[in-house]
């Protein structure tokens, strides 16, 4: 598979990261394998993060291949580049086409990137999780790999203005040890230790960031059990309710 746009783009990145003075700390990047196959399951608190996931598997010199919404695709700048970088749109109402297409790229070797929260965590915490990730792992017979990301939710996420221009920013990335999803094992019980393992390696981000609530800040950013005014997961499935409704 030709990569004519990827590797401009990191680049690209790279250079914006730079420029903003942004740190970026990065553990475990070891797990992600070096070559062949591997699903990383990652936690979404930004609209952002799939750039940041994608700078885990640099270490290793992975391209991620990333499952995001359809819509993505239908962006008149966004699409081009996204189709470009040979991601994988997904369609809520019609997910086969798009497990089939992750499951073609996971045969041929690739790194898939997939989002089980399918939206952004307006808690900060890890919300409950689609079984997508676990039934691509198990189906290839692919590591399961954890990735957590804190720090993008203060530049762009949702219900929040975005800030892409404040200098300093620290983002965290956290690779855990691969999970094994054997073709044979309860879907469910893996998805529950997938969660589990993806909130303890958010939460030990979250407790070592420089970036903690001052006394009397309206540290909206930050989860509400560590000292933050984010929403809590019970209030925030109460705002994602409503916005379904909304829609509806």
């Amino acid at each position: 598979m030709a990569d004519l746009v990827y590797p401009p783009v990191i680049g690209l990145c790279r250079t914006a990261f730079f420029a903003l003075g942004m740190k970026f700390s990065v553990t475990g990047a070891e797990h992600i394998p070096r070559e062949g196959p591997a699903v990383l399951a990652i936690n979404h608190v930004s609209y952002l993060d799939f750039i940041f996931a994608g700078l885990a598997a640099q270490p290793s010199k992975r391209l991620v291949r990333f499952m995001a919404k359809d819509g993505v695709f239908k962006d008149r700048i966004g699409g081009p580049l996204m189709r470009g970088m040979h991601h994988i749109p997904v369609d809520r109402d019609a997910g086969t086409a798009s497990f089939r297409t992750a499951m073609t790229a996971l045969k041929g070797g690739e790194v898939v990137g997939i989002f089980p929260e399918a939206t952004i965590s307006r808690s900060f915490t890890v919300k409950e999780l689609k079984s997508g990730a676990v039934r691509l792992a198990q189906a290839s017979r692919t590591p399961l790999v954890p990735v957590a990301l804190w720090g993008g939710q203060r530049m762009f996420t949702k219900g929040h203005p975005k800030n892409l221009t404040s200098r300093g920013r620290h983002i965290l990335i956290a690779v855990g040890e691969p999970i094994p999803a054997p073709k044979g094992a309860d879907g469910d019980e893996l998805t529950d230790t997938l969660r589990s393992r993806l909130q303890e390696l958010l939460e030990d981000l979250q407790r070592r960031t420089p970036e903690q609530p001052k006394h009397g800040e309206d540290a909206w950013w930050h989860p509400a059990h560590l000292g933050g005014s984010a929403p809590t997961p019970e209030q925030a499935a109460a705002m994602d309710a409503a916005d379904r409704e909304a829609r509806a």
